[in-house]
């Protein structure tokens, strides 16, 4: 591998040069060194200089796509030679959505790794567009996702029925209540994700039988992740739909009550995805650990 190749393609992903010297444990000067040889190659600029601010020409764009494909084959190559003599290594770039990524994957994870030590597993975590976005910008190999917005450039597979439910603390005034109304829902203050998580857009999907939008409601406050949901919603009457694989140990301590909304039941899938068209032997077996870890037929 043509390291100089690595240093431009961290540059240009960081569009740093500090923090590509930082991520690849060489100096600043190095990293100029490496780029300036790279131009002088190619006889063309690859990046942009604007004082401490740099940005790709054109030829920087094109360069960086050839680069992440390049470092694709690498990848297979390491995996498919350590297979050969029964040591499967190499880095899995996986990217989850934050229920995801603090409820349902962890044991997935330490289960995969216990069997394929020399795999190193570099887990981003993110609201669903922002692991779409990692995805399609080739930053991760394999995604699992809240929401599908059926990207045609992305492959998404089913891979669990979450619920979501509606809940408050066990001492809210309405907890008492056997159901809950659409009116009574107007009467709410409610907790919601930020804008992109796959949460807030099923949510909204599932309103509609009503008439109800989520500008219709009393929003007090949008939050950037379930654990800060949980523990406002812990120290105040506020209410919020969470995943039910999020509250298991609040409702065994009975912290929590989930409020029974009449005729609403809000079933969702979480997804993973990968680029279509895109197979990677890595991303194959962690789908694979998947299935067998949640006795799903995804193959």
């Amino acid at each position: 591998m043509d390291f100089r190749l690595k240093v431009f393609y961290t540059v240009a992903k960081r569009l740093s040069f500090t923090k590509a010297a930082t991520e690849l444990f060489i100096t600043q000067p190095a990293i100029s060194k490496h780029v300036n040889e790279l131009e002088e190659q190619y006889k063309i600029k690859l990046f942009e200089r604007n004082g401490s601010r740099i940005s790709l020409t054109t030829a920087g764009e094109v360069l960086l796509k050839h680069s992440a494909g390049i470092f694709d084959i690498y990848r297979e190559i390491d995996f498919d030679m350590s297979a050969l003599i029964n040591e499967r290594s190499g880095v899995l770039r996986i990217g989850a959505s934050t229920t995801i990524s603090q409820y349902i994957i962890p044991p997935i994870l330490a289960r995969f790794h216990q069997k394929m030590e020399n795999i190193k597993i570099n887990l981003l975590n993110g609201n669903t567009d922002q692991i779409e976005s990692a995805l399609l910008s080739k930053e991760i190999e394999i995604g699992i996702v809240e929401g599908a917005s059926k990207n045609k450039s992305i492959k998404y597979t089913p891979f669990l029925k979450d619920e979501l439910v509606l809940v408050c603390r066990s001492s809210n005034p309405f907890a008492s209540k056997e159901e809950v109304t659409q009116e009574d829902l107007k009467q709410m203050n409610f907790l919601i994700r930020e804008q992109g998580s796959g949460t807030l857009e099923v949510i909204e999907h599932a309103l509609k039988p009503f008439q109800l939008k989520l500008a219709d409601l009393n929003i007090e406050m949008e939050l950037g992740g379930t654990e800060s949901i949980k523990s406002y919603l812990l120290n105040s009457d506020c209410v919020a739909f969470i995943s039910i694989y999020a509250i298991e140990k609040e409702l065994k301590n009975n912290e929590f009550a989930i409020l029974d909304v009449k005729n609403l039941s809000i079933e969702r899938y979480f997804y993973i995805i990968s680029l279509q068209g895109k197979k990677d032997s890595l991303s194959d077996l962690f789908i694979k650990t998947l299935a067998t870890y949640y006795n799903l037929p995804l193959y």
